[in-house]
């Protein structure tokens, strides 16, 4: 039976990619695990994975291709001894009504390991089934992770082609833990905004400005996706600001001293790693603040784990450092390298920037004193980080001295932290950074 590969999706805000390179041919006899090709998220650039085996009998999209949606057909997949005809069936059959879903792959040729063949998606009597009776659709990888963790699969909602679950679904869910649905009084915010203007539209604007010379720049999927939901994240997410100073000579003169002692080890500590630290603790201290909003319902974490807005080529992306909280300073700073690192070269995998309850985002490197962030749904908050400035302040006795002060923004989503909390917050991050020491302890 011919099968449709659809495009996949390789993240949970993708809807559409750049078919950027096939890595099969016409003809090639695949298996489970053979990567097929290279697709271009807005994020980064991923190789995806054959769930089922057979021989590719047509490529349905050509190389370069843009704005392929998710679930759209790509290619079909012939079993041995299948003719043309098969091909034709397939091509013409509605997406999802035959497909082989596939999974992103971490490198080049990385393979999953799988404990049964993968096979069709018709229906068996092996396959798990939700209360309905409806078959679930899950990888072999996914359903052998759930079975030996002990998840309804019923309970996990899945990313791939056509909703298959994957194995990065069952790594992020939790025994028993459904998929939150979006609140009705949410869901209609959410259409109100997307139907409101937008301001004026291209025709408009070119025609105010066409007396002078200018070059038009064209939208990338990367500008796309941050001019839209940042858009939505601002006319969606009830902010609201609080501010601080944070004097960090305390700080400064124990980064000199801590990075003398490890530079035999090649490694140097910078003021963000310890601002990721501070906060990681702050959520740890004050842990109801450690949440995201989830449409009708908070979600609060046990782990501290902090995006981190890194600049690249076009746009932003925010990759997370996970469990925060309790790992060394040199981990935070090792991590952070290589996330940022790996992020301008566009290499990240998706699960290594979704997720998190809480974002670091700073411009203070750039000789920003202050700003507002705009919040990263479905994060709580977002610190603004402004730059350390030699200013006069008044010393705990009463004299005018001076000091290097950081002006910090906490942006909070007053749907998941109050006023109090997130003032609570903020002064559990400044007592870190002011008290340094008391952070390793």
């Amino acid at each position: 039976m011919a099968i449709q590969i659809l495009m996949p999706a390789l993240s949970p805000t993708m809807e559409e990619g750049t078919l950027a390179k096939w890595l099969v041919k016409e003809g090639d006899t695949v298996a489970s695990g053979d990567v097929l090709a290279e697709i271009e998220t807005d994020k980064a650039t991923m190789e995806f994975e054959a769930v089922d085996e057979g021989i590719v009998g047509k490529i349905l999209v050509a190389e370069r291709t843009e704005g392929v949606k998710v679930n759209d057909p790509i290619a079909v997949l012939l079993e041995e001894g299948e003719s043309a005809d098969a091909i034709d069936a397939a091509s013409s059959a509605p997406a999802g009504a035959s497909s082989a879903a596939a999974e992103p792959a971490a490198a080049k040729n990385a393979t999953e390991p799988r404990d049964e063949p993968a096979g069709s998606s018709a229906p068996a009597p092996a396959a798990p089934q939700g209360a309905d009776g409806k078959r679930i659709f899950a990888s072999p990888l996914a359903r052998r992770i759930a079975r030996d963790r002990g998840l309804d699969l019923a309970q996990v909602t899945g990313s791939g082609p056509r909703g298959r679950i994957v194995k990065a679904d069952v790594e992020a869910a939790k025994p028993g833990a459904a998929a939150p649905a979006l609140a009705p009084e949410t869901a209609k915010a959410a259409a109100a905004a997307a139907s409101a203007p937008a301001g004026p539209d291209a025709a408009q604007v070119l025609k105010m400005y066409a007396e002078r010379a200018f070059e038009e720049v064209a939208l990338d999927k990367m500008r796309k996706t941050v001019a839209k939901r940042l858009t939505e994240a601002k006319q969606t997410v009830p902010h609201f600001y609080l501010r601080r100073d944070i004097q960090l000579d305390a700080l400064l003169a124990f980064r000199s001293q801590i990075n003398t002692q490890l530079a035999d080890r090649g490694v140097k500590l910078s003021v963000n790693d310890f601002v990721i630290k501070a906060c990681a603790l702050a959520l740890q201290q004050v842990p109801t603040a450690n949440a995201v909003w989830a449409g009708d319902r908070i979600l609060q974490f046990d782990a501290s784990d902090i995006a981190v807005a890194v600049a690249i080529d076009g746009g932003l992306i925010t990759p997370v450092i996970l469990d925060a909280d309790s790992k060394t300073m040199s981990a935070i700073s090792a991590a952070m390298v290589d996330l940022a690192t790996r992020a301008r070269d566009r290499k990240l995998a998706p699960h290594e920037y979704v997720g998190g309850s809480f974002t670091v985002s700073n411009l203070g490197m750039f000789g920003v004193d202050s700003f507002d962030a705009i919040i990263n749904p479905p994060h709580g908050a977002i610190l603004a980080v402004g730059a350390g400035v030699k200013k006069p302040v008044v010393t705990e006795d009463g004299e005018v001295g001076v000091a290097t002060v950081m002006r910090v923004t906490l942006s909070v989503d007053h749907r998941v932290i109050d006023g109090a909390l997130g003032a609570q917050v903020l002064d559990a991050i400044k007592s870190n950074l002011e008290a340094p020491m008391m952070m390793l302890a």
